[in-house]
Formats: structure tokens, C-alpha cells, sequence
């Protein structure tokens, strides 16, 4: 007789078989995902704003591998007010005039805790990039714990967003972090506590994450029981994971895929990353529970201290730490409050 399956082996075959449904078929050579409860339609990968818009890439090679991504069936299109200076968005937005609007799910950041800051921001992110409208806009950086308190606070950034879908600056409203599982909770918490509904979810799904401080454990059932849309980051940590020698490229995103997302947003600065991606995708299957095993039993010496997650142990990627000004003020009640404390 057969071993009865543990519980862990349960919910890795309900996963797998989530995957199996959602994944549906693009134009071009791309799958395509239910983006939570939105309903949207989106591809399982995403182009990542931050590289698109490094120095090292022209940007007239930048706005051909963009427009060559939508072409080829890429939609979702990943980006934030602060990347490169403004420059990520601004080569976007160039990218997306004759017609390329229509074929992207768009989607970018802010970096404001209060309403101020925020819709400051946000209108710089819709001129830079040529629109009127983002298909998904997210409160970015949740790092810190004060970082919900701050966005719930009277005066704070929900105010803003909330006030910028009302406006009809976006049609849906998520979150993103990458330090702690624990602060992507408690931003839940009080978003339940505050009658607030995101719409999308953004974290670190990578093939260490799994067995320090994650995300994977702790966040994503809880995104599923709310049916936010998951977005996957942080998938090769910037190449950092790929300089352990533990797994590939193509490991790192099939184990990605292979978790319940509705998008992996991976970077891509050049023509062979672009195709790599492509190939990745359309050949893609769900990981069988066999195949994680082995992954996460191979990266588990690496993985055990973050030392390869330098977004979770350092400030290396934290954005709005090296430059706090981005952040704003307190509100007026909280500087009353800490008056002469």
C-alpha cells in the first residue's frame, strides 16, 4: 500500500493543479494568468521596470525590447516613480505611444506615506509615462512596520490612492515589499481592520525564499484565502541568487512559475534575456512536487541565512531608505503628537 500523503505534499499537488487552471494561452508565444479577483488576464511573466531602465542600455534598445514584448504576447509591464530617476517610466512611456498602450497591462509604483507625497507622484508616473490611466497602481516598499501604520494613518497614502481610483488614474490597487513576511501581514491585518481591499499582492518568490524568513510560508495563503493577485519578484535577486552557484536562470524562474502567481516580474536589459524569458514560458510546465523537493534540498546550505537574499538582510535594495526625503513628512497629527516627547 501506498504512504498516505503528508499535508505538505497535499498542498503542493493543489498548487500544482491551481497552476494547471489558471494558465491559459496568448497570441504570441506567452501563457497567460487570472490576475486574483481583478479577473484581468495577464502574462505569467512581466517585464520589470528597473532594468529597462539602466544606463547601460540605450534607450532606443530599451523601447525595442518593450514594444518586442507586447508584440510577443508580454502585457504585463512592471514599473516605479523612483527607478533610475524617472528614466524606467520615461523610456516606457515612449515605448507605449502608436497603439502599444492598448496591448499592455500597466502597472506602477509610489513611494509616498502621506496623500501629499503620494499623489505628487503618482501624477509624475502617469506624465512620464503617457497616459491617463494605470491598469494597477501599488503602495511600494512596505518595509518597515511603521510603513502600514504610516499608509492607514489620517492624511497617509491610502487616502491618495483610494482618491486616485476614484479619479479614474487606476483601475486596481495593490502593495509590494520585500524585507519581512511578518510586515506584508500586518498590512493585511490592518487593511481588514480598516474595511480596505487590495486588489494585488507583490513579494519575493525565489527558490531560497522557501527556507528563510518566507514569504512563500506565511504570505501567499493568505493572499489566496483574500484572492489577491500575486506577483512574484525578486526571482534571481537581482543575479545576486545566480552568483551562489546553486541553480540556474531557468531554475529560478520555472520554480517561480511553478508557485501560485499570477505574474513573475523578471528583468530584462537585453535581447537574449527577452528570449530567454519567451522560451522559458511557452515551454512551461508546473514543477512536480518531486522536482521543488530536489530544488529546495540543493539550495538549502545557501539559503538558510539570506545571504544571498541581500533584499531581506541588507538595505542594498531598499530604495526609500537611501533616500527618505521620498517618503515625506509625518502628517501634521503625528508631528503634534511627538511634539516635545
Amino acid at each position: 500500500m501506498a504512504d498516505k500523503p503528508n499535508r505538505r505534499e497535499i498542498l503542493e499537488t493543489a498548487g500544482l493543479a491551481f497552476l494547471a487552471m489558471q494558465s491559459g494561452s496568448a497570441a504570441g508565444e506567452m501563457p497567460y494568468r487570472t490576475l486574483g479577483k481583478t479577473g484581468q488576464m495577464v502574462s505569467c511573466l512581466g517585464l520589470g521596470g528597473y532594468h529597462i531602465g539602466k544606463p547601460k542600455l540605450s534607450s532606443s534598445e530599451a523601447i525595442r525590447l518593450i514594444r518586442q514584448a507586447l508584440d510577443r504576447g508580454m502585457n504585463f509591464m512592471d514599473n516605479s516613480w523612483d527607478y533610475n530617476q524617472g528614466e524606467s517610466e520615461i523610456r516606457m512611456g515612449n515605448a507605449l505611444r502608436d497603439g502599444y498602450r492598448q496591448k499592455a497591462f500597466l502597472m506602477t509604483k509610489f513611494d509616498g506615506r502621506t496623500k501629499e507625497s503620494a499623489s505628487q507622484q503618482i501624477d509624475e508616473s502617469l506624465k512620464r509615462l503617457q497616459t491617463d490611466h494605470l491598469d494597477l497602481l501599488q503602495f511600494h516598499e512596505n518595509i518597515r512596520f511603521d510603513d502600514p501604520d504610516r499608509f492607514f494613518a489620517p492624511g497617509g497614502a491610502n487616502e491618495a490612492l483610494v482618491a486616485a481610483q476614484k479619479a479614474g488614474k487606476t483601475r486596481f490597487i495593490g502593495f509590494t515589499g520585500h524585507k519581512d513576511p511578518h510586515i506584508h501581514l500586518y498590512m493585511l491585518e490592518l487593511a481588514r481592520n480598516h474595511g480596505f481591499n487590495f486588489d494585488t499582492i507583490q513579494m519575493p518568490i525565489n527558490v531560497l525564499d522557501a527556507q528563510f524568513r518566507s514569504f512563500g510560508k506565511l504570505v501567499v495563503p493568505e493572499a489566496q484565502k483574500m484572492g489577491l493577485g500575486i506577483l512574484g519578484m525578486k526571482s534571481m535577486g537581482d543575479t545576486v541568487i545566480l552568483k551562489s552557484k546553486a541553480v540556474t536562470a531557468e531554475e529560478c524562474l520555472q520554480y517561480a512559475l511553478s508557485q501560485p502567481t499570477s505574474v513573475v516580474i523578471t528583468g530584462i536589459d537585453s535581447q537574449q534575456i527577452l528570449d530567454q524569458a519567451f522560451r522559458i514560458a511557452s515551454g512551461f510546465k508546473p514543477l512536480t512536487p518531486q522536482q521543488i523537493s530536489a530544488i529546495l534540498k540543493k539550495t538549502a546550505s545557501v539559503a538558510s541565512t539570506g545571504e544571498y537574499e541581500l533584499f531581506k538582510t541588507t538595505s542594498h535594495f531598499d530604495s526609500t531608505a537611501q533616500h527618505p526625503e521620498w517618503l515625506g513628512p509625518e502628517t501634521p497629527r503625528v508631528q503634534q503628537l511627538g511634539k516635545d516627547a
